[in-house]
């Protein structure tokens, strides 16, 4: 009877997920297949495998269900650094498949806590085993581990945040540059809010050199309704050089799009009412340095991210960059297929429609194809879009078939075409599949 039970238990749940496959066979097999050969030998491209399950792991739970299985293979090999690794368990943890408690709690066991992914994917969890691991592990002599354990508790609303504003000083350059892109990008995108931990948030802000790291952990501290970052940012940006005045009323700009601004909102520090207001569109005209400065990522990866979130906005002192970017014809990498999407579909620039079109169709450049047939589904021009995806389902290149993925994927679902809220091309799956960034 216990056996009956047992397999009962199994089976109940095979009909939801069933109903919940969005990706078709051939194309799962396609992943399934780069993903168990990526455990075998690691690939030099890990991190656009990475990216690419990433992008459609919430399309499908058979899917999901292998990158559980290829996570736990890696906690057995201790595999912590591999960029496979970080995308299966972020995956099926943030999805809250019912295998990821068993999964989080044998990485946070093991000597290095499951690296800051596990960590990471600790904070997005509910399992309340994970408390008492969580809490053991903030006792831990290795600085770094102890505050991205005690953040998890914070987050997860198990601790006051006082152990972790002791913490923050101890927290060297290196353990801070992993921790803001590891643990606090994801908090600041989608995580839970986590008040309790703008005290120590401060303390690292107030050793952070990098703007766009700064930001990061500002902007964590917004979403709980922290006001004091936006605040800082305004002070900092009414002095020093025009460079640095120019550089803060941006941050300021962004903090001020990311905040309460239906009520007062109160500091953590002193419980004083601070009145929130949404700051103008800037006329700071970006460049290539100045959004480099404004990213998580190192200056020298010379990452556009600020620059579409201005774009996204439809901030009129974005378009001279956009149009710079994407100026050559026919474009002629990643980043000049999405400015032209941004000018195509925000800025009245209807003739790259035509450029995004011949990108999408010809054989030059097969690595942007798949992004190019996205755009044009954001474009509003599904027909042609969909016609590509079905091509591209089958290309060499595995970005390709991501992206023709989520595009067959929006035309099942019925997703609205053209709308801002449910453009294919946003930052995380550009930064995914294109770049292969896994945070």
């Amino acid at each position: 009877m216990k056996v009956r039970a047992a397999l009962s238990a199994r089976e109940a749940p095979r009909p939801a997920l069933a109903r919940a496959e969005i990706i078709d066979k051939a194309t799962r097999g396609r992943f399934e297949a780069e993903l168990e050969t990526a455990l075998k030998r690691k690939s030099s491209h890990e991190g656009k495998l990475g990216g690419a399950l990433r992008a459609v792991a919430s399309l499908s739970p058979a899917l999901r269900a292998k990158m559980t299985d290829a996570a736990a293979t890696m906690v057995r090999r201790k595999s912590f650094s591999r960029e496979l690794y970080v995308a299966c368990i972020r995956s099926v943890a943030e999805a809250e498949d019912r295998h990821v408690a068993g999964l989080l709690r044998a990485a946070l066991s093991s000597d290095e806590a499951g690296g800051n992914a596990a960590l990471s994917a600790a904070c997005f969890s509910t399992d309340p085993e994970l408390g008492s691991i969580l809490a053991k592990l903030a006792g831990s002599r290795q600085s770094h581990l102890a505050f991205g354990a005690e953040t998890a508790r914070v987050v997860r609303g198990e601790s006051n945040g006082a152990h972790l504003t002791s913490l923050a000083p101890m927290i060297k350059e290196s353990h801070r540059i992993a921790l803001c892109v590891e643990l606090f990008v994801p908090l600041a995108r989608s995580g839970p809010p986590a008040l309790r931990a703008a005290p120590a948030l401060t303390v690292l802000r107030g050793a952070e050199r990098h703007l766009g790291r700064w930001l990061v952990l500002a902007e964590v501290a917004a979403r709980s309704g922290d006001p004091t970052p936006l605040a800082e940012a305004r002070a900092l940006g009414a002095v020093g050089p025009s460079s640095a005045r120019a550089a803060w009323s941006l941050v300021g700009w962004a903090l001020s799009q990311r905040s309460d601004l239906d009520r007062p909102a109160t500091s953590a520090a002193n419980g004083a009412s601070i009145l929130v207001s949404r700051s103008p569109a800037p006329e700071t005209r970006p460049t290539v340095e100045l959004v480099s400065r404004l990213s998580d990522r190192p200056s020298a990866d010379r990452d556009t991210t600020f620059l579409f979130r201005m774009a996204r906005a439809k901030v009129p002192s974005a378009k001279p960059m956009l149009e710079m970017l994407s100026k050559t014809l026919p474009l002629g990498d990643d980043v000049a297929v999405r400015a032209a999407l941004c000018l195509a579909k925000d800025y009245g620039r209807d003739d790259l429609r035509s450029a995004l079109s011949e990108v999408a169709s010809g054989p030059r450049r097969e690595e942007l194809r798949g992004l190019a047939t996205a755009a044009l589904w954001d474009l509003g021009m599904t027909d042609r879009a969909l016609e590509l995806a079905l091509e591209l389902s089958n290309s060499k290149v595995l970005g390709n078939v991501a992206w023709a993925t989520l595009v067959r994927a929006a035309s099942l679902r019925g997703m609205p075409r053209g709308a801002h809220d449910s453009s294919l091309v946003g930052e995380i799956p550009f930064r995914w599949i294109q770049w292969g960034w896994l945070e």
